[in-house]
């Protein structure tokens, strides 16, 4: 693969319709890739394709159920044939809710933790053959901090799901890095976003702000800078990481 290749790669993002997705994939093509938004809905996936690209040449938009392999195998074999092997996945997508620990059903709970393990399994093991045999790829994983402290305000199920994702980074990252391949994670705090405020009502939001340390939400378009730098060539040296952006609520 040649420089420009990387430099001018193909770009995935699941959960691209969202808030966080959304950002990461405007700026992942401001950065010079051509993108792919790929969600559940894929029409609203395919709003911002066309407001990227009107002519579809930079940025295109598919139908992807994260909790399904097979569409991770189409999405895959669809895009190696409109553009190239992609050297860039962002496994942003995930179903986030809040729920009451000790009532929580059996449903409720295989339902979050299911789609939102297996679809950072399934995009690295998917992704992440074909992006070896090509002999590079990066691949950065949407954790969060509940995996980590056991949340703050979402439910059991979500923070359960988000601690196995920060593993399974850990193990991908060790099975791809001698094919220049590199797996991380990012673990973001609460941020200002769309899904933050619909999850967690107002008078508990600002109980949550006053929690942390530097006294605000985070930025998403900082999330969106930090997926670029690990997106980069240059970020050779960087596998099996979790970055930690929480405003100082978890320090290790």
């Amino acid at each position: 693969m040649t420089d420009t290749a990387r430099a001018n790669g193909v770009a995935v993002v699941t959960g691209a319709a969202g808030g966080m997705g959304q950002e990461i994939a405007r700026r992942l093509h401001d950065d010079g890739h051509r993108v792919c938004l790929a969600d559940i809905a894929q029409e609203k996936a395919q709003e911002l394709a066309d407001e990227l690209s009107p002519d579809g040449s930079t940025a295109c938009a598919i139908r992807l159920d994260v909790s399904r392999r097979e569409d991770f195998v189409k999405a895959l074999d669809t895009l190696t044939d409109q553009w190239a092997t992609p050297t860039i996945l962002v496994n942003n997508a995930a179903v986030t809710r809040a729920a009451d620990l000790m009532t929580l059903s059996e449903q409720d709970f295989n339902q979050v933790l299911t789609t939102n393990v297996d679809s950072i399994f399934f995009g690295c093991q998917v992704f992440g053959a074909a992006m070896a045999e090509a002999g590079y790829g990066r691949i950065i994983n949407m954790a969060s901090l509940a995996g980590q402290n056991g949340g703050t305000a979402t439910g059991g199920h979500y923070a359960a799901s988000k601690g196995a994702i920060l593993t399974t980074t850990k193990i991908f990252a060790r099975e791809l890095a001698g094919q220049g391949v590199t797996v991380n994670a990012i673990s973001p705090g609460p941020h200002d976003l769309p899904i933050v405020h619909q999850t967690v009502p107002a008078e508990k939001l600002d109980q949550v702000i006053a929690g942390i340390p530097v006294r605000r939400l985070g930025d998403p378009a900082f999330i969106a800078k930090t997926v670029s730098l690990l997106a980069d060539e240059d970020a050779a040296f960087v596998t099996g990481a979790c970055w930690d952006i929480n405003g100082g609520l978890y320090v290790r």
